[in-house]
Formats: C-alpha cells, sequence, structure tokens
C-alpha cells in the first residue's frame, strides 16, 4: 500500500477509536468498550455465471477484484449440479475475498468517500440492508465506481456485493456504527 493508502487507513480507524466509541458508548450505555461493536470483516462476493462458457471471464473479474481490494481473490466453486442452468457441481462460478485488519479500514474509507459518491444520481444506500443480526450487505452494480479500474481495460461491467459484518447485537447498533462512520444512508 502506498503512503496514502495508509494514512486513510489510519484516519478512518482513529476516528472509530477517538471518537465513534465514545458516542456508541454514550448512546446505547454499555458498560465496557469490548462491548462496544466494531467491524470485523467486510467480504467481496462477484458471481460470474458467464465463467460456464467463458473461462477468461474469471480471469478478468479476478484482476478487477484484486485491484479493488488489494488482496487475491479465492474461486467460489458450484456445490450442486443444475441442469437447467448447464451447471455441474465443482465448475467455478464466482469470486470471494474477505478483508480484515489494515485493507478492510482502506476499503471502507474508500468504499464510503470515493466509491459511492461516483454513483449516477446516488441519493445513498438503503437501511433495509441489514440482516436483523447486525450485518450490511451491499449490491454495487458496477465495478467502475472504484478509481482503480479502468474503464478501456475492462470487458465486461459486473456488479458485487460487500458485507460488513459487525459485532453489533442487533441492527440499531449496527445502522449507529456504520452511520458515524460515514456510510451514506438514504434519507427517508
Amino acid at each position: 500500500m502506498s503512503a496514502t493508502a495508509m494514512e486513510t487507513r489510519t484516519r478512518l480507524r482513529d476516528r472509530y477509536e477517538r471518537e465513534i466509541v465514545p458516542d456508541l458508548i454514550r448512546e446505547f450505555d454499555y458498560g465496557n468498550v469490548m462491548s462496544v461493536p466494531r467491524i470485523e470483516k467486510v467480504v467481496i462476493n462477484v458471481g460470474i455465471g458467464e465463467a460456464i462458457q467463458n473461462p477468461k471471464a474469471l480471469e478478468s473479474a479476478s484482476s478487477d477484484l484484486r485491484a479493488i481490494s488489494g488482496q487475491q481473490p479465492i474461486v467460489i466453486k458450484a456445490k450442486k449440479s443444475v441442469a437447467a442452468f448447464r451447471l455441474r457441481a465443482g465448475m467455478n462460478i464466482g469470486l470471494k475475498v474477505t478483508l480484515r485488519g489494515a485493507r478492510m479500514w482502506h476499503f471502507l474509507d474508500k468504499l464510503m468517500n470515493v466509491a459511492l459518491p461516483r454513483i449516477r444520481d446516488f441519493r445513498g444506500v438503503s437501511e433495509r440492508s441489514f440482516d436483523g443480526h447486525g450485518n450490511f450487505t451491499l449490491g454495487l452494480r458496477e465495478q467502475l465506481i472504484f478509481p482503480e479500474i479502468d474503464y478501456d481495460k475492462i470487458d465486461k461491467i459486473r456488479g458485487m456485493e460487500v458485507s460488513v459484518i459487525t459485532t453489533a447485537r442487533t441492527d440499531a447498533e449496527a445502522r449507529s456504527l456504520l452511520a458515524r462512520m460515514g456510510m451514506p444512508f438514504r434519507k427517508v
């Protein structure tokens, strides 16, 4: 990572430790600092159904995901055979990256402050994307919103899912944590 990447990572994490943790303690009346919700990991998932007919699609999507996350993605294989889709168990159908630590903080900062504002007609992300256990999943329609992706070098526009896994027990705790970190939730 470059020096600027390390600065953005420390900026978000320092803000979490200095400002967000005390605010959450006051808001939810936690008795212990260790009970304050924190982000455990970020999982980026790309489904590539076209990899059944075109194996090159997996390589191209892998290079895009590597550029976005700064980490080598792992290949997801089909668990079951589906005759209607000409899919057999064990075929490559997707890619996944799990980010923790410094890469996770850097990715979250880049997602909230650079990538999401680049979406055309962006009005915020839905607050209904929580799973009931404090985890948040965001669907993105194209990889072009990330500054690392060169428009001229992509073969196809692909969507992805970004899941933010937290230690929060409720959706309200996780929503408050992410909103304080800068997640641009839609105003209702």
